[in-house]
């Protein structure tokens, strides 16, 4: 498939995130944690059923079409910091060489969604429900790890009966961007994000994103803490309906990561949560919202 032609938001944005990878003030300790993804209970499986340039391919028109939701955040300052905190935490994956990019868009629902490739957005409304730099690294090592997993792209085989992730590869790469097969894929990997995961892939992704925060040098309680924080969230607040509809509950959700992380991540719970960096740096669009 030749690539789509992108739209000038999904091009100012990754042109935002280009040199984000470099930015030194992130940088805490590369923490080795060693064989953390098999401790919780993640096995490594052979990722070369689809090609990558497909893959990305892919990716690309999907978050396209979510771009088409709502408009980016006007805040460079802002996209800039979310994709250098992502860039540094993609870093820490199996993936690293991915065009890992990271967008926030205007909008006051809750909620972040990952295409495959390396894209990934994240709401104005749930970047404003954190409370540090260690939330955001858990949140961003979630969407991190369905793409690692190849979530999405194991939803779309399942849904389309085909048989194995390379025939997504013939397809993607030999059919016209606006061929029938093609805005299939395209159309059906859009509609996931209305539908959303199994509730398997929601679980393994958070033990994962915990993993590669602690790697990347953060507190691994992070994503418990957002989501102990999304919990107290009226779950009438229609900010949350999105997400109520396509994730388990945050109960759920931590009770299991409780029992994942019990003896396994205490020696790393003194690493930093950069909470006054964190807010310094949403300040400017927290204080619009006031």
């Amino acid at each position: 498939m030749r690539p789509v032609a992108l739209s000038p938001l999904l091009f100012g944005f990754i042109i935002i995130c280009s040199g984000c990878a470099s930015n030194q003030s992130l940088v805490f300790n590369n923490i080795d944690i060693g064989k953390g993804l098999s401790a919780l209970g993640h096995t490594q499986e052979a990722l070369t059923e689809i090609d990558e340039t497909a893959e990305i391919a892919l990716g690309r028109e999907i978050t396209t079409n979510l771009l088409g939701v709502a408009p980016l955040l006007d805040n460079s300052d802002v996209q800039q910091y979310v994709n250098s905190v992502g860039r540094w935490v993609s870093m820490h994956s199996e993936r690293p060489d991915l065009p890992w990019s990271f967008a926030v868009l205007d909008h006051n629902s809750i909620n972040a969604f990952a295409a495959p490739g390396g894209y990934i957005v994240l709401t104005k409304g749930l970047l404003l429900s954190l409370g540090s730099e260690a939330e955001l690294a858990g949140v961003l090592g979630h969407e991190i790890s369905h793409v690692l997993r190849r979530h999405h792209l194991n939803a779309l085989k399942k849904a389309s009966g085909m048989s194995a992730l390379t025939e997504f590869t013939d397809v993607i790469l030999t059919a016209n961007e606006r061929s029938t097969e093609s805005l299939k894929f395209v159309t059906a990997g859009t509609e996931l994000y209305t539908r959303g995961l199994d509730k398997g892939d929601e679980f393994e992704s958070d033990r994962m994103g915990i993993v590669l925060a602690a790697r990347a040098g953060y507190d691994p309680y992070g994503l418990p803490a957002a989501l102990q924080k999304l919990d107290m969230i009226n779950p009438d607040d229609a900010a949350l309906a999105l997400l109520f509809k396509t994730h388990p509950s945050f109960d759920e959700r931590l009770s299991r990561l409780e029992t994942a992380m019990t003896g396994q991540f205490e020696q790393f719970e003194s690493q930093p949560s950069a909470e006054a960096r964190f807010t310094r740096a949403i300040a400017a669009i927290s204080s619009k919202e006031r």
